[in-house]
């Protein structure tokens, strides 16, 4: 396709407008976050203070395992519960952003992890400002629960964010030059694999999260290999767009 073909094919198509609804959304959605943990803790603190008796308040680790739940009575379990549930709709509220400034599926992928980064950055900046929490980027947090625990120092979680932002930002803008990135399969490859590199640094202590330990040390060299594998395949494809 010729770079006039491509000017037709994305014609009309408005990135900057695309990048400030993605914004605000994110913005918004990081509050709404922030807020739920802030009406979270008030409910598991009394839980860490009766199985862990050396708990610190306002901390997050250990983790409070299932068993532990389950003896807290049915509340609890179902909390937890709901818990999950959220998460699974969180990512499904991001993917429909996504959709809703997309033509077509690049675009659909850049307003996702667009959306999915605003929203990660500014779920920590609300927990700063409402809980004055994290005390350092370099401080442990819980990132998902699905399929198990992802944890990490949320500098981890700051970085793959602001990555995602970037390189989002990137692809809308090239859609609305008619200058469209469209990875090769290879491409694919890479940038998939290092996301799953990534996951699997986060997840890399789940069983020893999931028993009530304390984290281990992060696995940083597969996360630094996870963000090096995954931008390399995007800007790859990035730069094959041009030549």
């Amino acid at each position: 396709m010729s770079v006039d073909q491509r000017a037709v094919a994305v014609r009309g198509y408005n990135a900057w407008r695309a990048l400030m609804a993605l914004l605000l959304f994110g913005i918004s959605f990081g509050y709404v976050e922030a807020a739920v943990v802030v009406y979270l803790r008030p409910h598991y603190e009394p839980l860490h203070q009766r199985f862990h008796a050396s708990h610190v308040s306002g901390q997050i680790f250990p983790l409070l395992t299932v068993e532990q739940l389950d003896a807290a009575g049915p509340d609890a379990r179902q909390r937890l519960e709901i818990e999950v549930g959220r998460e699974a709709a969180t990512l499904v509220m991001l993917a429909a952003a996504g959709l809703g400034v997309a033509r077509n599926f690049r675009q659909w992928f850049a307003g996702f992890i667009i959306a999915f980064g605003v929203w990660d950055i500014f779920y920590y900046v609300f927990l700063k400002v409402l809980l004055d929490w994290p005390s350092s980027l370099l401080e442990w947090d819980l990132l998902f629960l699905l399929p198990v625990p992802w944890a990490g120092p949320v500098l981890a979680p700051a970085i793959v964010a602001f990555s995602m932002v970037c390189c989002g930002a990137i692809l809308l803008v090239r859609e609305e030059r008619g200058r469209p990135v469209s990875p090769s399969a290879l491409d694919w490859t890479a940038i998939v694999s290092g996301g799953l590199l990534i996951v699997a640094a986060f997840c890399w202590d789940y069983r020893n999260l999931m028993q009530g330990g304390e984290p281990n040390p992060f696995h940083w060299p597969l996360f630094v290999c996870g963000e090096i594998v995954g931008l390399a395949g995007f800007v790859h494809s990035w730069w094959t767009a041009d030549n």
